[in-house]
């Protein structure tokens, strides 16, 4: 059941992702998009996911390897606007 609950989540906070990496894509405006807070979650995903990594927690393996796939999309673009 834990399990269970940690795909879901897994897959809700990323799922949360696409509409903004679409919008950027999409758009290619990231005006209202704050860059400090992109660096920092992006750093922060990355730490999940190596902490994933050495868990061998495939749901957080996963979804933050989508995840910071979708937020380097956004800095991309993000730092492009620069």
């Amino acid at each position: 059941m834990i399990e269970l609950i940690g795909y879901c989540a897994a897959f809700l906070t990323t799922l949360s992702f696409v509409p903004q990496a679409l919008q950027v894509i999409k758009t290619k405006d990231t005006h209202s998009i704050s860059l400090q807070m992109y660096v920092i979650f992006s750093a922060g995903v990355v730490l999940w996911l190596v902490y994933g990594i050495w868990l061998r927690n495939i749901p957080m393996i996963i979804a933050n390897s989508i995840t910071i796939v979708l937020a380097s999309i956004i800095l991309y673009y993000k730092l492009k606007e620069k």
